[in-house]
């Protein structure tokens, strides 16, 4: 039922003011320029999984951004070096115990890193707040052969069906192989990891890659990628940058094929990310971080809701 009162309890919101003062703390010992993008831009992201907020503005249209990574990529084109933004994000159709429409997103990018030193630095910012001294670092092959004895790179798309049918998902028709394997991971893995800490994964397949580079282990090719977690939640996605503005068309490309398969509206790719990546994005990797889960996380509590001024239902 909604109501006027805030959604979080008062000494809880004084407790969300000191972790925003104390994340930026963190970047400013560090000498990490916080930059400020717009929220709304002239164009949508491609990833078929990911749905916008469409805003009329006259005679056109504007999009809430679900991240500042576009903006903060043609910052870094133009020379800023090392950056991070602590804003709202929007995400339509995501609303539930670990989400809100309307959150705040942490996201910052590290020049001359690779995704390896970034999780050492996500670890750094995680263990000041959250009650864990260390972590561990997992690939997602490892993960699926331990708890469900396949590895994911060789397994088809009906090994994994069969996987989620024994494991006991509800599946509604027949999915694609990366689909299965976001099933799996939700339904399966995270809830036996709750009690490992803080844990990061690593080595996701070449095709999740996403804007992550692609780079060979062991004799095969992997996304330069990593998901933290804490209690099974995921707190952070973060990538080693592809800078090459081909690969990145083409996978805007195959992010289109997939919205038109499913009946999604088409997105024309961002011409000014393009542009920047044209005249060189700096090697680097960024991560985005749920600030929201983090403090519910810190706090102990069980629902985002319980962390934010007003959710979605009050505001």
């Amino acid at each position: 039922m909604p109501t006027w009162e805030p959604s979080a309890q008062i000494a809880d919101l004084r407790s969300r003011g000191s972790l925003l003062s104390e994340i930026r703390g963190f970047f400013e010992t560090r000498g990490v320029l916080e930059v400020d993008t717009p929220i709304l831009a002239s164009h949508a992201i491609t990833d078929p999984n990911i749905e916008l907020f469409a805003v009329p503005t006259g005679d056109s249209e504007r999009f809430l951004q679900s991240s500042p990574e576009y903006a903060m990529k043609r910052l870094l084109a133009s020379g800023s070096g090392d950056i991070y933004q602590l804003g709202k994000v929007f995400r339509y159709g995501e609303h539930g115990k670990k989400h809100n429409p309307e959150f705040v997103m942490l996201e910052w990018y590290r020049v001359g890193w690779t995704h390896y030193q970034l999780i050492r630095e996500v670890a750094e910012l995680l263990i000041i707040h959250l009650p864990v001294s260390s972590w561990q670092v997992w690939p997602l092959p490892a993960l699926f052969e331990h708890f469900l004895g396949l590895d994911p790179r060789e397994a088809s798309a009906e090994q994994l069906h069969d996987a989620s049918i024994t494991a006991g998902i509800n599946l509604n028709g027949t999915l694609e192989k990366l689909d299965y394997i976001d099933l799996l991971m939700t339904h399966i893995i995270e809830p036996q990891i709750t009690d490992w800490g803080l844990v990061f994964v690593t080595d996701f397949l070449a095709e999740q890659s996403a804007l992550s580079r692609v780079i060979d282990r062991t004799g095969k090719p992997v996304a330069a990628r990593f998901e933290a977690y804490f209690q099974g939640v995921e707190l952070a996605n973060g990538y080693w940058e592809e800078c090459c503005p081909v690969t990145l068309s083409e996978r805007f490309n195959e992010d289109n094929k997939k919205r038109l398969a499913r009946g999604q509206v088409l997105r024309v790719p961002d011409p000014q990310l393009l542009h920047a990546l044209e005249s060189g994005l700096p090697d680097c990797a960024g991560v985005a971080l749920g600030f929201d889960r983090l403090l519910m996380l810190t706090l102990g509590r069980d629902r985002m809701s319980q962390v934010l001024p007003f959710d979605w239902m009050n505001a």
